[in-house]
């Protein structure tokens, strides 16, 4: 049976550079939630203040990260976790992006709705230029769960 339990942002960091297809670890978060399969951790979801400074309002959280090593079940367990958690704290909507070839079927499970395409295809900085082969080049759909 899938149990929630509390992870550190470095056994999350951790989990995901071993199992995430495409993203890095994390370089923060406001809290970070696991899900176990007995005494294995099967999947972890790092949470954190909205990317977009304009939806960084102190009402919104952003499900930064979630990955988990395929366990069924595991990512809407995550998601609505996640959203029990933010909104305990006080949060009034928590948010998320995929691929927009992924379908969204463990968000629609947990309750999220898509707001359609957001985003762009890569993001390139100055200070920091990206790899070709770091990210995939597609674009991103915007997940929303609301209190």
């Amino acid at each position: 049976m899938l149990e929630i339990v509390p992870v550190t942002l470095r056994q999350a960091n951790e989990f995901v550079t071993k199992y995430h297809r495409h993203h890095k670890a994390s370089r923060g978060h406001k809290f970070s939630i696991g899900v176990c399969d007995g005494e294995k951790l099967v999947g972890v979801c790092i949470c954190g203040r909205p990317v977009s400074r304009y939806l960084d309002d102190n009402k919104t959280l952003e499900v930064n990260r979630l990955c988990t090593d395929g366990t069924y079940n595991a990512c809407s367990i995550l998601y609505a976790a996640a959203y029990r958690a933010a909104i305990a704290m006080g949060y009034k909507r928590v948010i998320t992006y995929i691929l927009e070839s992924e379908p969204g079927t463990s968000l629609k499970a947990a309750g999220y709705k898509c707001e359609g395409r957001a985003g762009g295809i890569e993001w390139n900085g100055r200070s920091k230029p990206k790899n070709e082969e770091q990210y995939p080049h597609e674009m991103k759909t915007r997940w929303v769960k609301e209190k």
